[in-house]
This record gives C-alpha cells, structure tokens and sequence, in this order.
C-alpha cells in the first residue's frame, strides 16, 4: 500500500475491520498523522459493536469478513449510521472495491489511481467537520423467544443474535453471571436452520476434568476404569443442531487442544475407539470470564479463542437495563404467581425505585430470587411494598430487610 494518506477530521475515528492483521497494518500505515484515532477490529460483529459506542467518520472494510456477509453489513451501516463513510477494499487482490450500486471500476490501492479515491474522502472533510455524523434511530426489534426487555443494549444483542442466527458462524455469548447467556444460546438455535435438532447444553466448569473429555467425545465400554458402558457424547448427541459450550473459559487447557481440533476438522474419535466420526453440529459459546486476558497468562490456548469469538454478542448486566427492571420483575411475579394458581401481585411504586437503585450483582437471576421471596413475604397481599424485599448484601455477608419478616417469627 502507498503511504499517500487521506484526511480524516479529528472529531471522528477511523474504523478497520478485518481478519487479516497485515492488512488491518497496511490500513493504519497509509493514513497520516492527521487522521482521528485508528481502531481495529477482526470482523462485521465487532465493528457494528464499536460503531454504537463511538464517533466514527470511515470504516475500512475488508470484503472477505470471517462472520457476516459484506454486502449484508454495509446494508446495515447504511440504514444505522448515515453519517460514515465506508471504503470497501479487498485485502486478497490488494483492490479498492467499488461501493454496492456502483459501476466504477475496482481500484488496486497500490496505484496513483487509489490517491483519487482518498480525495473524494478528503473532501468529506468539510461537510463531516462541523459536526459528528448523525445515527438514524433503530427501529425497535423485537425480543428473542425466551427474553425479556427492550433496553438499547439488548436492542443491540436482539439485532446481532438475529443477523448470525440462520448462519453456521461459531457465537460466542458474553456477560456475567445471571444475565441470561443460556437463554440467548437457545433462542439463537430456535431461530436457525437447526432449531429441530437437539440443542446440547455443556457446562464445561460443572463436570469434572477427568470426566469432561469422555463426557464430550463420547467412550466405548471398557475404555477406562468404571466405563462399564459405551458412551455416544454430548458433541456426536448435537448431531446436525447445536452444541452450547457453557463457561467455556473453564475448559482444561489439556483440553482445549481437542476441541480445536474438533472445531478444525469437524471430526471426533471416541474414548477406546480408533473410529472417526464427522458430526456436523453448530458451535454457540458463553463465558464471564475475560479470555483474552485468560490468554496472555497462558490458560487459555489462542488459537481456540480466536476460534470462539467470530462472532461475539455481548449481554449488558441488569443495573443498566432502566425500565427492563419493570419488566422483568413483573414477570417473574407473574410466573410465581401462575404456578400457585393465585393472582399476582403489583408492584408499589416504592419498592419499584428501590428495585432500580440497586447493584445487582447477581443480575437476573438475582433479581428473580428477590421477587420470589417477596412474593412468599407479601403473603396473599395484593401489593408488593418496600417492607417485602429482601436483599443480600456479598461484600457486608448479611441480608437486608429483616423487618419485612413476619412479628410472630
């Protein structure tokens, strides 16, 4: 690539989306020092992540993305962000690629002929300089089957799961604890070509290490002590549907190098068995565990990681949903209620704030062990007040709202 650089106005970044990281160097190489900051990404999912949560004005985009469609992503970049500009290069042929709807010829960017390409953008600067681009509001999208909330953040999550749903592309769920990582992985297999195959649930850190590989590949009868029966496994029971790879961060890293080659070659050999079977199973990952740093202290393999994350969707904790709270309280309410035959009840408006105010650590899955016990602490009454909530405090290791127990306990 030439070092003839284009002019990007330092209110806004500049974007680079590509698997190939001599390419993405060759990107940040041609600009010069008046460019706003240079990010980079590895593929469509990560880029449309840092496009909500930045001021950009170019993306560089790599027509050859490891996890969308190119054609489908400047599609939604078009409709989303109005405001950026993106230049669609091809980091096999070394070309800049006309824009969809264009009959220019494609431009080697190696040439005097690419310089031209980077003056239209020049003279973007101009007209992009007063003020930051603008975003076109989304239209809302509706919740995943199983999932509740309509906050932006799981607006984002909502649009992402359903973009890779119909797709093959490896997800890899990210949150912490209780945010409903399981949740997404199944609505994610609903949605897709697999949803009437078996989805196989695997929580990697619940089996233990020495049972974890024959539990995952499967055994004959007598591969080992106590094996008394053949085993199929959970990877060869996915058949043809998913396969839910549940805190993965946990896996063994003795380990990890057999499900990379699983994910390489699509092939498992059982446990006894010189047998190879070629399943073909749709691989969805969750973690709370931040791998990349897992990585650099060496416990986590990264070309697994790597493998992982083609395509990440992130799930935001509960404290910075806002009215999402509402809503899932109330549901939870609703459930208890619906189990117990009884009617449920409301909500003040009391115990509502206090609901939004709070950390929530344990995020929903926190949230609906407080409505159960207020449920069973309201006793019959119709609506739930302050005195009713319950709450545990990790850091103090006592609870709150002792008075909410009943006097004649």
């Amino acid at each position: 690539m030439t070092t003839s650089a284009m002019f990007i106005p330092p209110s806004g970044g500049v974007l680079v989306a590509s698997a190939s990281t001599a390419f993405r160097e060759q990107v940040r190489h041609s600009l010069d020092d008046r460019r706003g900051p240079v990010q980079e990404v590895l593929g469509g999912a990560e880029a449309l992540v840092r496009l909500e949560s930045g001021d950009w004005q170019v993306l560089f985009l790599d027509r050859r993305l490891p996890d969308l469609d190119t054609e489908e992503l400047i599609q939604i970049i078009r409709r989303r962000f109005p405001g950026i500009e993106v230049v669609l290069l091809d980091s096999d042929s070394g070309q800049a690629l006309p824009m969809l709807g264009s009959d220019a010829n494609s431009v080697p960017y190696t040439s005097h002929r690419v310089k031209a390409s980077f003056a239209r953008l020049e003279n973007l600067g101009a007209r992009l300089n007063p003020r930051p681009p603008t975003r076109q509001a989304a239209i809302p999208v509706e919740p995943l089957p199983g999932m509740i909330g309509g906050a932006d953040s799981m607006q984002h999550a909502y649009r992402l799961a359903r973009l890779v749903a119909p797709r093959t592309t490896t997800v890899l769920i990210l949150g912490p604890t209780g945010t409903g990582k399981e949740l997404l992985a199944r609505a994610i297999h609903q949605l897709s070509p697999r949803a009437a195959r078996p989805l196989v649930v695997v929580n990697c850190a619940a089996i233990p290490e020495a049972l974890l590989e024959s539990e995952l590949f499967g055994h004959t009868r007598g591969a080992f002590t106590g094996a008394l029966q053949a085993s199929t496994g959970r990877i060869p029971a996915a058949q043809g549907g998913t396969l839910f790879l549940d805190e993965v961060g946990e896996l063994p890293f003795s380990l990890q190098a057999k499900l990379l080659r699983f994910f390489e070659h699509k092939e498992v050999q059982r446990l006894g068995s010189t047998e190879v079977v070629r399943i073909d199973v749709r691989i969805v990952a969750a973690t709370n565990a931040d791998l990349a740093r897992r990585v650099e202290e060496n416990k986590f393999r990264s070309d697994l990681y790597y493998r992982l994350s083609a395509f990440p969707v992130e799930l935001p904790p509960l404290a910075g949903r806002g009215v999402d709270i509402a809503l899932l309280a109330e549901h939870f309410l609703d459930q208890i209620a619906a189990a117990s035959t009884t009617v449920s009840p409301v909500l003040s408006s009391e115990a509502l704030r206090i609901l939004e105010s709070q950390p929530w650590e344990g995020n929903v899955r926190e949230l609906q062990q407080v409505m159960e016990r207020a449920y069973i602490l309201c006793d019959g009454e119709s609506t739930i007040m302050p005195r009713h909530l319950y709450f545990f405090s990790r850091e103090r290791q006592r609870v709150y709202g002792e008075e909410a127990l009943p006097a004649e306990l």
